[in-house]
């Protein structure tokens, strides 16, 4: 074999290594232009890949939260409608209290009368309570103390005190105008359902702070993984033009090279 030979024989193998390569690079840029994507296997930026992992992770537990609260505030929502009628008949049990209290005018009849509305009222009251749903649990019965609302990425959140407005915690349950009876009594009915209420409001208020903040939270973490890990099109694409040029210069070289070799050899063989 001749020197020229082995010269050919070496800088073909280089050669055919730099086109090799040269096709990789091509393919990475297909692939990235293809899925978006500038981390498409732990080979592209293992460090990067393991960081937007943990990102998306995060970001997803920002979005269920989100939803989470969001689903808390229609529960609250149903617990605050319950009251609202509750309210609506007390306030109308009180106007009847006064009325019953006009001894001047209404006799016994009169107020026997009058407490059979009463009574329909406390059904209503007792019913609402105890009937007040929300995913088949009962929100106005005082069995749901305390609700756990997973808020937080990490599963950690607030609790939601829920209250109890059947007649026994109003101290409605005996409650008669027939008889000696205390208005004052109502009056504090009405003052526990206005606090719950206004408890209940608050907690929507809350829930709707948290909400915000976890859009706000889950917005910026994943802009901040796709820093990482989306692709830049504009540079992709000057990227993939660069490689494909490149390919192209090198392949026309070794077609020169080759060519020269051959004149080389033909010379010194003649």
């Amino acid at each position: 074999m001749s020197i020229s030979s082995i010269g050919s024989s070496r800088n073909l193998y280089q050669n055919r290594s730099l086109y090799a390569k040269q096709n990789q690079n091509l393919h990475k840029n297909f692939q990235q232009l293809s899925s978006g994507k500038r981390i498409n296997k732990a080979a592209d930026d293992a460090a990067g890949l393991a960081i937007a992992a943990k990102m998306l992770t995060q970001s997803n537990g920002y979005d269920v939260g989100r939803r989470n609260a969001a689903t808390s505030q229609d529960m609250v929502n149903v617990a605050e409608g319950g009251l609202s009628k509750i309210s609506d008949s007390l306030q109308r049990m009180r106007e009847l209290s006064i009325q019953a209290s006009n001894t001047a005018i209404y006799g016994d009849d009169d107020r026997e009368a009058i407490q059979q509305e009463i009574d329909q009222l406390k059904d209503y009251i007792s019913d609402a309570a105890k009937n007040t749903q929300f995913n088949n649990m009962n929100v106005l019965d005082g069995s749901m103390k305390s609700s756990h609302v997973a808020s937080g990425p990490d599963g950690s959140g607030m609790n939601i005190s829920m209250p109890n407005a059947v007649l026994d915690s109003l101290g409605l349950s005996d409650y008669d105008v027939t008889g000696d009876f205390d208005i004052s009594a109502i009056d504090s009915a009405l003052e526990k359902v206005s606090s719950a209420r206004s408890s209940l409001g608050a907690t929507y208020n809350r829930l709707d702070h948290t909400m915000n903040y976890n859009s706000y939270a889950s917005y910026n973490v994943t802009a901040s993984r796709s820093r990482l890990e989306d692709l830049d099109y504009a540079g992709a694409v000057s990227d993939m033009k660069k490689n494909s040029l490149l390919q192209e210069y090198r392949v026309m070289m070794q077609r020169k090279q080759m060519e020269q070799y051959g004149s080389v050899n033909r010379l010194l063989n003649f």
